[in-house]
C-alpha cells in the first residue's frame, strides 16, 4: 500500500526553497504520529533537506536514480525505480513524504492520502495538483487547534482511492 503524507496551503503549495513555507507544530506532531513505525519514502532532495537524517522509529527509504547513493549511511535503504517501490509496497505500507517528483511519479499507484490543509497562502515554488474527487474520496477529517504556537487554521484529511465501481479501497 502506498500512502502520501504531506501538508499544503489552500493553493496546493508544499514547499519553498526545499523547505516547508510555514511553521505549524501541530502538523509536525501529526506527521510523527501517522508515520511512526512505518517505512517512509522520499526523494534524494527531500532527504538532503533533512540533513540526511534518519527519523527515529521509522525505516527511511530514498528514491534516486543514483545507484551509488547513500551507501555510507547506515540504516538507509535506497531504491532506484518505481518497480522497486511497488515491490516494497506489496509487503508493507509505504508512507511517501516528498518531494514533488516522487509524488508525481508514484501518483498512479497511491492508495491513500493523509494531508494537512492549511487555510492560508504562502510564498512557494512547489505545488501538489488539485486532488481529483473522481478518483479519491474524503473518509475522515479533523480540525486542528489554533493557539499561540499554531497560528494558522488547518485540518487533517484522510482520502482513499475509489475502486473502479466508485467504492473506496
Amino acid at each position: 500500500m502506498i500512502t502520501y503524507v504531506y501538508a499544503q496551503d489552500k493553493r496546493g503549495a508544499i514547499g519553498y526553497n526545499n523547505d516547508l513555507p510555514w511553521y505549524l507544530p501541530n502538523d509536525l506532531k501529526f506527521f510523527k504520529k501517522v508515520t511512526m513505525g512505518h517505512s517512509i519514502l522520499m526523494g534524494r532532495k527531500t532527504f538532503e533537506s533533512m540533513n540526511k537524517r534518519l527519523l527515529p522509529g521509522r525505516k527511511t527509504i530514498v528514491m534516486t536514480s543514483d545507484v551509488e547513493y547513500g551507501q555510507d549511511i547506515e540504516g538507509l535503504k535506497v531504491v532506484n525505480s518505481i518497480d522497486q517501490v511497488i515491490k516494497l509496497a506489496n509487503d508493507q505500507e509505504l508512507m511517501v513524504i516528498g518531494g514533488a517528483g516522487v509524488f508525481k511519479s508514484l501518483f498512479p499507484y497511491v492508495d491513500r492520502i493523509i494531508r494537512t490543509v492549511i487555510d492560508e497562502e504562502f510564498e512557494a515554488d512547489t505545488y501538489m495538483p488539485e486532488l481529483d474527487t473522481n478518483q479519491f474520496e474524503l473518509v475522515q477529517e479533523q480540525i486542528g487547534k489554533i493557539d499561540e504556537k499554531n497560528k494558522y487554521a488547518h485540518r487533517f484529511e484522510w482520502w482513499e482511492r475509489k475502486k473502479e465501481n466508485g467504492d473506496s479501497v
